[in-house]
C-alpha cells in the first residue's frame, strides 16, 4: 500500500512547481522541506522588520512562470505582484564612472555609443541574435523533457536556425562576448552573467552571453519579496489538496525490487509512494540518499565525475538611509580579466575574494515595504567564495569577511555605508549547506560547464532508479528561477507520461 502518488523532496521552485502540475492532475503528492519555509534560494528572510531575499533577486524570462500558471489552470496575477525593474544594472567601475542600462534595446544602444560607437552597432546584431535563441532555440525546450541527444536533434529538425546558434554552445562567454563588442569596458559590463551559472567568462558557455539580452525582454521583481513566488505556487499546489510537510530532513530514498518506492525522514518516519521527486542536489540524492549500493556502477562514477557548483556568500544589510545608488542591481567591477583571476586566483587556490568584484541588490528600490518605516533601505552584497578555505574557517571568520567587503566597496568604488548600518546578517557557504543541504555550499546545485549543461547533466527521469525523477538546478538548465520552474513543469510531463 502506498501512502501517496508522489512524494517530493524539498520545497524549492522546481519541486513546488512539479509537486502543483502532478496535484493538479490527480496525484495524491506530499512535499517534504528541510526548513521551515519555501522557495531554498528563491525565499526571503526577516529580522528587526527588514526582509532580506535568499539567493534569487529578480526574474526575468517570466512567461515561464506564466506558462506553469496556464498549465495549473491559473492567472499568474492572481496570485503574484509583480513590479517592472528598470534600469536593468546600474555600474559603478573602479575608476569612478557611472552608468546604466536600461529595459528598451534602443536607449541601451545610446549609452553603448558613449564607449563605443561600433559597439553601438554590434548591439543591434547582439540583441537581434539574443532574441532568436531566447524566443526561438532555449524557450521552447525550458519547460519540455530535453534529455537525450535525440531530443536535441528532434528540436534541430523543428528549427533549422538551431545548427546556426550551435557555434555558441561550442565557443566561450568570453570568446562570444569578444565576437561582438571591442570596449573593454561593455565587454566587462556583460561578464557578470557568466557567473550566473557559476562560472567565469573563460569557462562558461558562450550561449549563457545571451542573458545579457534576455534581461532587455524585462525584468521583474515580486511585491513582498521573491519568496513571493515559492508562495504562490505553494498555494496553487494546496487548492489541488498537495500536502506540506515542513522540518522533514529525509534521509534516505526507499527502494524496493530495484526502484524508488518513498522516503525515510530523519526521525525515521517512512512514507511509501509510487515515485520520488527529488529537488535536492543530485550529488547529495545519489550517493547519500539513495546510496551506492543501490546504484550500478556507471551511475556512481557519472554523479562522483560530477563537480558542484561555486557557492555565494551574501551579505544582508539593514540600512537608515539611502545609498549612493540608483538601481535594483549594481555591479561594481573592473576588468574582464579580473572576472577571470576571482576564479584561477582566488576560488581555485581557496582564498577570501579582494578584487574588484560585488554585485549589489536593493530590493526596497522596487518594493519599499520591505524595509521599516523610516529605515529605508534593504542591501544584499553578493560575490563568490570558495567553501574550503586555504586559511580558516567560515564559521570562525564572518566578521573579517564582513569587514573586507565593507573595504572594498569604500576603497575600490567609493561606496560607505558602513556608518548607516542598523541591521546585518551574513550567510556563508557553511550556512547554505546547513539549511539547504547544498555539498559545498553551492547555489547552483552542479558546475554548469557544457560538458554538464542540458542533456549532460542528470535526467529528469532517472535512468539509474525506476520511479525516481529530478527537478531543480541539478537537472535539466540548471539553476535560476525560469529553469528550475521549467524543470519542474518538465518532470511533471514525464511523471504523468509514465503513470
Amino acid at each position: 500500500m502506498y501512502d501517496y502518488d508522489a512524494v517530493v523532496i524539498g520545497a524549492g521552485l522546481g519541486g513546488l512547481s512539479t509537486a502543483a502540475c502532478l496535484a493538479k492532475n490527480g496525484l495524491k503528492t506530499l512535499v517534504c522541506e528541510n526548513t521551515s519555509w519555501v522557495g531554498g534560494c528563491c525565499s526571503s528572510y526577516e529580522q528587526d522588520g527588514y526582509q532580506f531575499d535568499i539567493g534569487a533577486s529578480v526574474v526575468e524570462l517570466s512567461w515561464i512562470i506564466d506558462e506553469l500558471f496556464k498549465a495549473l489552470g491559473k492567472k499568474t496575477s492572481d496570485y503574484i505582484d509583480f513590479i517592472p525593474v528598470d534600469p536593468i544594472y546600474g555600474f559603478v567601475t573602479e575608476d569612478g564612472k557611472r552608468f546604466s542600462y536600461p529595459v528598451d534595446k534602443d536607449a541601451t544602444r545610446e549609452v553603448l555609443a558613449g564607449f563605443s560607437r561600433e559597439d553601438a552597432e554590434a548591439w543591434d546584431k547582439f540583441a537581434r541574435l539574443g532574441s532568436e535563441i531566447v524566443t526561438q532555440a532555449f524557450g521552447p525546450i525550458m519547460t519540455s523533457p530535453f534529455m537525450t541527444l535525440m531530443d536535441a536533434v528532434k528540436l534541430g529538425a523543428k528549427n533549422p536556425k538551431m545548427l546556426g546558434y550551435m557555434r555558441y554552445v561550442l565557443m566561450n562567454f568570453e570568446s562570444t562576448l569578444c565576437s561582438f563588442f571591442k570596449s573593454d569596458k561593455v565587454r566587462a559590463s556583460m561578464s557578470l552573467q557568466s557567473y550566473f551559472v557559476g562560472l567565469p567568462p573563460a569557462l562558461c558557455p558562450g550561449y549563457i552571453a545571451f542573458l545579457a539580452y534576455s534581461e532587455h525582454e524585462g525584468i521583474f521583481y515580486p511585491r513582498g519579496g521573491m519568496v513571493q513566488i515559492p508562495k504562490a505556487i505553494e498555494k496553487v499546489f494546496k487548492e489541488f489538496g498537495g500536502e506540506m510537510k515542513f522540518d522533514a530532513r529525509v534521509k534516505k530514498v526507499l527502494m524496493e525490487g530495484g526502484r524508488a518506492a518513498g522516503v525515510e525522514l530523519a526521525d525515521g518516519t517512512q512514507i511509501r509512494s509510487k515515485v520520488v521527486v527529488s529537488n535536492v542536489n543530485a550529488k547529495t540524492l545519489y550517493l547519500d540518499m539513495i546510496g551506492r549500493e543501490n546504484l550500478p556502477s556507471w551511475a556512481t562514477r557519472a554523479m562522483e565525475s560530477y563537480e558542484v557548483s561555486v557557492p555565494a556568500p551574501m551579505i544582508m544589510l539593514g540600512l537608515d538611509t539611502k545609498p549612493d545608488l540608483d538601481a535594483h542591481h549594481t555591479f561594481c567591477y573592473t576588468t574582464l580579466e579580473e572576472m577571470n583571476s576571482i576564479w584561477f586566483e582566488d576560488y581555485l587556490q581557496k582564498k577570501l575574494p579582494d578584487r574588484g568584484f560585488m554585485f549589489i541588490s536593493w530590493p526596497t528600490h522596487a518594493d519599499p515595504s520591505l524595509a521599516p518605516e523610516g529605515h529605508p533601505l534593504c542591501l544584499n552584497l553578493v560575490t563568490f567564495a570558495p567553501y574550503e578555505l586555504a586559511q580558516g574557517d567560515w564559521d570562525d571568520m564572518r566578521e573579517q569577511y564582513l569587514d573586507a567587503q565593507l573595504d572594498l566597496l569604500e576603497k575600490k568604488f567609493g561606496l560607505d555605508i558602513r556608518s548607516n548600518i542598523k541591521v546585518v546578517k551574513l550567510n556563508t557557504p557553511k550556512d547554505f549547506a546547513r539549511m539547504y543541504l547544498h555539498p559545498g555550499g553551492a547555489v547552483y546545485a552542479l558546475q554548469n560547464d557544457i560538458m554538464a549543461s542540458a542533456f549532460f547533466r542528470p535526467r529528469l527521469r532517472s535512468k539509474a532508479v525506476p520511479g525516481l525523477y529530478l527537478s531543480g538546478a541539478s537537472t535539466h538548465f540548471g539553476g535560476g528561477v525560469p529553469p528550475t520552474i521549467g524543470s519542474g513543469i518538465a518532470a511533471s510531463t514525464c511523471i504523468l507520461e509514465d503513470c
